[in-house]
């Protein structure tokens, strides 16, 4: 009886090591995302942006990201519909062009009030996170920033909200608690966590200088699902 007791404990405990061997063994290895920053149209943060629920800077450069090696901006060139198909400036392919910098011809102004922008990505991937630009040759501050993503075109089909910061739900997709931010050379980077879709949808209604919305850049860093 003892033997046979000893036995089984030696029997779980190889078996514990081995789950854990195999375990860390299939643990991705994380590396920092390739993100090239457009260069900074001005310094510092403004102090008078009277705007509520407005996230305090950072004081410093945002830490790199860290995502599964083999990671990359599968966003880029892909396809661009959105609410405005005919926008005021620039044209919605612009979007996934690569492009961040600021400069005139570098971004595209849609009509006032809610707009949106959908991305396909050609197929489902696992997404590790997002990183935007609106606009940054100045510092503004958009609202009722939405940011989606959904198995399918019409966004019917397992939607899930990772970004909200329409607080009143004038949006009607819902009140949200993140917070209004001010507009940088780095971008907003919202980590999507491994979620996995095909579309990914933004929205934005205005901003704190007038109730055009804009977009230089949007990138989304995945990897296709196997």
């Amino acid at each position: 009886m003892l033997y046979a007791l000893r036995l089984t404990i030696i029997t779980v405990l190889l078996f514990a090591a081995t789950a854990g061997a195999q375990e860390k063994k299939a643990a991705p290895k994380l590396v920092p995302i390739e993100l090239k920053l457009p260069k900074p149209m001005f310094i510092g943060t403004p102090q008078n942006m009277q705007v509520p629920r407005l996230e305090k800077p950072l004081g410093k450069p945002r830490p790199p990201f860290l995502a599964p090696a083999g990671t990359k901006n599968v966003a880029l060139g892909k396809p661009v519909s959105g609410s405005d198909e005919e926008p005021i400036i620039g044209e919605l392919e612009m979007i996934t062009d690569g492009d961040k910098e600021a400069e005139e011809g570098s971004y595209v102004e849609l009509g006032p009030f809610q707009q949106y922008v959908t991305i396909d990505l050609g197929a489902k991937h696992t997404i590790y996170a997002l990183v935007f630009w609106h606009f940054h040759k100045q510092p503004r501050i958009y609202f009722d920033v939405i940011v989606q993503m959904a198995d399918d075109a019409d966004f019917t089909k397992n939607v899930r909200t990772l970004f909200n910061n329409d607080h009143d739900n004038s949006s009607g997709l819902g009140a949200g608690a993140d917070l209004h931010y001010v507009e940088t050379s780095e971008g907003k980077l919202i980590d999507a966590r491994g979620v996995q879709a095909r579309y990914v949808r933004l929205y934005s209604n205005g901003n704190n200088n007038n109730d055009l919305n804009h977009y230089i850049e949007v990138a989304v860093y995945g990897q296709p699902v196997k």
